[in-house]
C-alpha cells in the first residue's frame, strides 16, 4: 500500500468521523489534485435530511466548478466504495482514479467504474470497516432505511 494513499485516506477518515460527530453516517471523502487536497466532504444525509449528500457528492460540490482538465488530474479518496449515484458523478466528470477504504459493508458498482476506465483501488482498511460496522450495529434502523432506498 502506497504511503500517499494512506496520507489521503486518513483525511477522508477524518471527514467520516466529523460526519459521525454531527450525528450522521460515517463516510468521508477528499478530492486530491496534483498531490494537494482541494476539497473535503462527508455524508450529510441525516444532518441535512438530504437524499443526495453522500460523502463523494458533498466533496465534489465543495470543490466548486473545476475545469474539465482539472477533474482529469484528480483522485477521489473515499472511506467506502462509491454507490451508483456517486459513481455516475465520477464518470460524468472524468475522474480517473478512486481510492476506497473498504467495500465490505457496502458493495458499489466497482466493475462499472473499471469498465469505464476508472482505476479503482480498494485499500481494504480495518479502520474503515470497523467504523461502518459499529455505526450499522448502533443504528440498524437508519442504515436499513438508507439501504432500502438504494437497493
Amino acid at each position: 500500500m502506497k504511503t500517499e494513499h494512506l496520507k489521503y485516506i486518513k483525511e477522508a477518515i477524518k471527514e467520516a468521523r466529523k460526519g459521525l460527530d454531527e450525528g450522521g453516517i460515517p463516510i468521508g471523502a477528499v478530492l486530491v489534485e496534483d498531490d494537494k487536497i482541494i476539497s473535503r466532504g462527508h455524508n450529510r444525509l441525516i444532518q441535512d435530511d438530504s437524499i443526495i449528500f453522500h460523502a463523494e457528492m458533498d466533496c465534489l460540490e465543495s470543490a466548486g466548478k473545476l475545469k474539465g482538465a482539472d477533474y482529469k488530474r484528480c483522485t477521489l479518496y473515499t472511506t467506502l466504495v462509491p454507490c451508483e449515484m456517486c459513481s455516475g458523478l465520477i464518470l460524468l466528470y472524468n475522474i480517473p482514479k478512486v481510492v476506497a477504504g473498504e467495500n465490505e459493508t457496502f458493495g458499489g458498482p466497482e466493475e462499472y467504474l473499471k469498465e469505464h476506465d476508472v482505476e479503482l483501488v480498494n485499500l481494504d482498511l480495518d479502520e474503515c470497516k470497523e467504523m461502518m460496522l459499529e455505526y450499522i450495529h448502533e443504528n440498524p434502523e437508519v442504515w436499513n432505511e438508507e439501504m432500502e432506498r438504494v437497493s
